[in-house]
């Protein structure tokens, strides 16, 4: 877990070895200033002149200084690498997220994606700012400290030797009893972060249904859920503060105490005011260093399973990769499917996909017919690979789609998916998705194709009307047209269509059929729809049902072989009668 994360330190690493130097240095300093000053109390006491308490002076002044230095330099050099750690550990995750296939975003799904890279991230962050700066001076100062009151104060340190310990074992059990909980409210985090991404995406439904009281509680529920277990957790965490304080207080009582007796009993042979002075100096900077190491074992112990989360988001490999001398040219749009089955999930008792046979001249026009759940979306998104099949093969070109470049095989298998999906930005930011190079000249096109370009020039900027996130400002059928004319850009070489023309009118969704006929007569096109009327006019209708191929065939042939396709045309055109004759 640490080599993973280590290396998105990078650039960052001379910054990141440079604080614990300074710190150290820091340290040193901070632990010399009460000897110093034990010695100038000492010569005080003897009696000694001005001059001898000048030149303490002047070295205290200088030391202190110097400490001051060394320790904003060494708060610079922190703050530069633990953001810019996190900076690169945020951007790795997303570059490696951008590989992950459809399977990958499943397994962990965008609101536990979003929260990795949000909140982990932060804890891990402030981790590694504690590791590299906190967790050295605490530990520095400690043994400094520990050494110098020795040196200063002989037996009375041993009291030290008890205590630190004994602290020690208090912490160990905090962190065992405190680790289990952390572990489980992060997962909670990531079932309230769902609820918030489900209800603002769908805050439209939510209204025109009044559900927004049921949205609150269910939020409350699952934020009080999240607070009852960091508040437990907390409460544990916050044993160390008091058992620490006990601990050193306890110490400092023993050395005032029994140095006072020692002081006074010996008339300064044993033990000296000046001595005394720095033990009680070095005693608090023992509790010191132990608070800094309490926050640094808080703060680990915090961070341990956002770490863990973290490495397996950078960990994870794609389920899709590109083959060794993979093949980048694809020749024409002809698709095989040959014997092909196909589960979402290793451990799923039924296939999705079964025994699928189905071959595809290129340049034909395809129509996909069926119920709810019958898998005509699952049977699309195995031809650009979003998936990979369990059994079987799929040819396009006649190569097996494995056997590509993957991003060579989705440049030529351009696909509009069911839900479609805008980006903030202008129309034609938008529409250069589908390619970065294209001309005013190619999106105009593009979007005459689509059925677009009527209701762009009514915009008052156009091409140039901005776009809200999610295509918030445009209509469901104005959306459909733009991500059509989006994937038309790519100039494909098979175009498929999942239920993309189902928010447009009838006439529209004419109209683009027949450009698509006219205009990329060599582009397989495939489309997928619910109403009969938007693939009658295909060479071949699919008629899928459960997951297999119920039937092959153009309309005529459908209505009289198959039973399935005749009810949906029989019920579909009933309505549209009975709608006229209203």
């Amino acid at each position: 877990m640490i080599k993973t994360l280590a290396r998105s330190i990078r650039e960052y690493k001379k910054t990141a070895i440079l604080t614990p130097i300074l710190v150290t240095v820091e340290v040193i300093l901070e632990c010399i200033i009460p000897f110093i000053i034990a010695k100038l109390v000492n010569q005080m006491q003897a009696g000694c002149g001005m001059d001898v308490i000048v030149k303490y002076g002047i070295q205290l002044v200088v030391m202190a200084v110097l400490s001051l230095v060394f320790g904003v330099a060494a708060g610079n050099t922190c703050a530069t690498a633990s953001t810019g750690f996190a900076r690169n550990l945020r951007k790795d995750m997303f570059y490696h997220i951008q590989d992950y296939s459809f399977e990958n975003i499943d397994k962990f799904s965008v609101s536990s994606l979003v929260t990795r890279m949000t909140t982990d991230v932060v804890n891990v962050q402030m981790s590694f700012m504690m590791i590299i700066r906190v967790a050295i001076r605490g530990p520095l100062m400690l043994i400094f400290s520990f050494i110098m009151g020795f040196a200063m104060g002989g037996r009375l340190a041993m009291i030290f030797l008890v205590t630190i310990p004994l602290l020690g074992i208090g912490l160990v059990l905090v962190i065992r009893a405190a680790m289990p909980i952390f572990r489980r409210v992060f997962r909670k985090y990531d079932a309230l972060n769902d609820s918030v991404q489900e209800n603002v995406q769908a805050m439209r439904v939510v209204k025109s249904y009044v559900r927004e009281e049921y949205e609150k509680k269910k939020f409350a529920a699952a934020a009080e859920d999240v607070c009852k277990d960091f508040t437990r957790a907390e409460r544990i965490m916050a044993l160390n503060n008091p058992m620490m304080q006990f601990c050193v207080y306890a110490g400092m009582a023993f050395v005032l105490s029994f140095g006072s007796y020692a002081v006074i009993t010996s008339k300064g042979a044993e033990i000296a005011v000046g001595q005394m002075s720095a033990i009680l100096t070095y005693s608090f900077q023992i509790l010191m260093s132990l608070m800094m190491l309490s926050m640094v074992f808080v703060m680990i112990t915090m961070s341990m399973e956002s770490a863990e989360r973290i490495v397996e988001v950078l960990t994870e490999k794609s389920s899709l990769t590109s083959p060794e001398n993979a093949l980048t040219e694809v020749k024409d749009g002809s698709i095989d499917f040959d014997n092909v089955s196909f589960k979402y999930s290793k451990k799923a008792e039924r296939m999705a996909l079964a025994d699928v046979d189905l071959h595809i001249k290129s340049g034909e026009f395809i129509g996909v017919l069926g119920g709810t759940g019958s898998s005509k979306s699952t049977l699309v998104q195995l031809i650009p690979r979003l998936y990979d099949v369990t059994e079987g093969c799929i040819k396009v070109g006649g190569v097996d789609v494995r056997k590509y470049d993957l991003e060579s095989l989705r440049n030529n298998v351009a696909m509009v998916l069911q839900k479609n999906v805008l980006f903030s930005g202008t129309i034609k930011d938008n529409l250069r998705w589908g390619n970065p190079d294209a001309t005013d000249e190619e999106i105009l096109e593009a979007c005459k194709l689509a059925q677009a370009d009527e209701f762009i020039q009514q915009f008052p900027n156009k091409y140039d009307t901005w776009i809200e996130q999610g295509g918030a400002n445009v209509s469901g059928g104005q959306k459909q047209r733009l991500c059509i004319a989006r994937a038309l850009l790519k100039k494909p070489k098979v175009l498929i269509l999942d239920d993309s023309t189902s928010a447009v009118d009838t006439r529209t969704d004419a109209l683009i059929r027949q450009g698509f006929r006219e205009f990329i007569p060599e582009t397989t096109k495939i489309i997928i729809a619910q109403r009969v009327a938007s693939v009658q006019d295909a060479d071949r209708i699919i008629v899928m049902d459960g997951g297999r191929i119920s039937a092959i065939g153009n309309h005529d042939e459908l209505m009289q072989t198959n039973e399935i396709y005749r009810e949906v045309y029989t019920s579909q055109n009933k309505a549209g009668d009975q709608d006229g004759e209203k």
